[in-house]
This record gives structure tokens, C-alpha cells and sequence, in this order.
């Protein structure tokens, strides 16, 4: 996986068109991080060394409030990871993780940011989560991701970060939706893979042609 990402970036280095897209390489989602993916640190040396082959470079940022609908501590009887109902739909509850201004927020401190150009936050209403970088979970309220590459004539996406089986897909199965070229560089994603997660969001992806390198 890692030679064909490398093959196919050589081929197309500083596409005015194409955007390295970073999905919350955040401490939280690191080593030590409350809701920790396993091996997460080691994609972001990846990352670093593919964001020079992009003329845009994008990131992406969970930033919730205290007492997110997401959090298990937020739904007194309720464990971690059961699923609930809510307004938006079925909601998984996590431990608290990336609360706004807070360290477990911020990006991993070994991410180059030097290139990004603009941060998507997302999952910033306290009763609506979100996964996709385009949409919250209600799939109507929009994140300004789609209107900023709109505006700027963005077409084709190259997906990177955490999770693989969630945040990621959601956000590449969004990409595909609005008709953006959709490329996941596998190599630098990692995911929590739980209970089979990760074999269904391979599954939705490649049912609407999202790209696995």
C-alpha cells in the first residue's frame, strides 16, 4: 500500500486541483489519548511526507463542548460503546474525548500543519455529533468543507488520519455523494475496528466508489 501511494503522488505532485485531506490526527485519538486508535502515531510521519505532493492541503478537528451527546458520562446508566437513539439517529457513546480548547483537541504535536490551508471542526453542537467532515450526523447541518472546495474549484479528495472505520469513511462516503474524486491512502489511516467496523465501512466505501490506495 505504501509503494502505490507513493507511485501514484509522484505521478501527480501539486495538482491545483487535489487536496491531501487530514482527518483528526489529534492527541485523543494518539497514544495516551482518551479514546486512543491503536498505532495512530505511526501514520503521521506518512502524512508529513505526503503533504508536500499537495498544492491543499486541508485538516479536520473534533471540537466538542462538555457534555457532548457522544459522551457515555453524558447519559447517567448508559456504558461505553452501547448505542442509543437519538434525534439524528443511532448514536455510539464514547469516552470523553477532544472537549474544545482542551489538550486532547489539539493536533498531535509531530503533524505538520505548516501547508494547511484551512481546519474543518466538526461535532461542535453539544446534541448533534458528526463523523463526516461535510456533514454532522443529521446529514443536513453542513460543516463549510463542501463550500470552501466548491469555491475554489477542489475536485479531487486524498483522505489520511483516524479513524479509518469512522471518521474517515464517513467523510470519503460524504466526498463520493457530492462527486468529488474520493482516494483513501491506507497507508496513513488507522482504525479502532470494533465489533467488525472497519470490514463495513471498507464495504461502504467501495459501494460508492471511494478509492482504497
Amino acid at each position: 500500500m505504501i509503494d502505490s501511494a507513493e507511485k501514484l503522488l509522484a505521478g501527480t505532485t501539486r495538482e491545483q486541483r487535489q487536496v491531501l485531506l487530514i482527518v483528526d490526527v489529534q492527541n485523543d485519538f494518539c497514544a495516551g489519548g482518551a479514546l486512543a486508535v491503536p498505532h495512530a502515531n505511526a501514520i503521521v510521519p506518512l502524512i508529513n511526507q505526503f503533504s508536500p505532493h499537495f498544492a491543499h492541503v486541508i485538516c479536520t478537528q473534533d471540537w466538542h463542548c462538555p457534555g457532548h451527546i457522544s459522551f457515555a458520562s453524558s447519559h447517567p446508566g448508559k456504558k461505553l460503546y452501547e448505542i442509543i437513539e437519538t434525534q439524528s439517529g443511532a448514536q455510539m457513546l464514547w469516552p470523553d474525548h477532544c472537549v474544545a480548547n482542551t489538550h486532547g483537541a489539539e493536533f498531535d504535536g509531530q503533524l505538520d500543519r505548516a501547508r494547511c490551508e484551512f481546519v474543518v471542526r466538526k461535532g461542535t453542537h453539544k446534541y448533534l455529533d458528526s463523523y463526516s467532515a461535510f456533514l454532522e450526523n443529521d446529514k443536513i447541518t453542513q460543516t463549510g468543507l463542501h463550500a470552501y472546495l466548491q469555491q475554489r474549484a477542489l475536485t479531487s479528495l486524498f483522505l489520511v488520519g483516524l479513524a479509518t472505520d469512522y471518521c474517515v469513511a464517513f467523510t470519503a462516503i460524504d466526498a463520493r455523494k457530492l462527486g468529488y474524486q474520493t482516494i483513501m491512502l491506507q497507508a496513513a489511516c488507522r482504525a479502532i475496528d470494533m465489533n467488525g467496523s472497519l470490514e463495513r465501512a471498507c464495504e461502504r466505501m467501495d459501494k460508492v466508489g471511494v478509492s482504497r490506495l
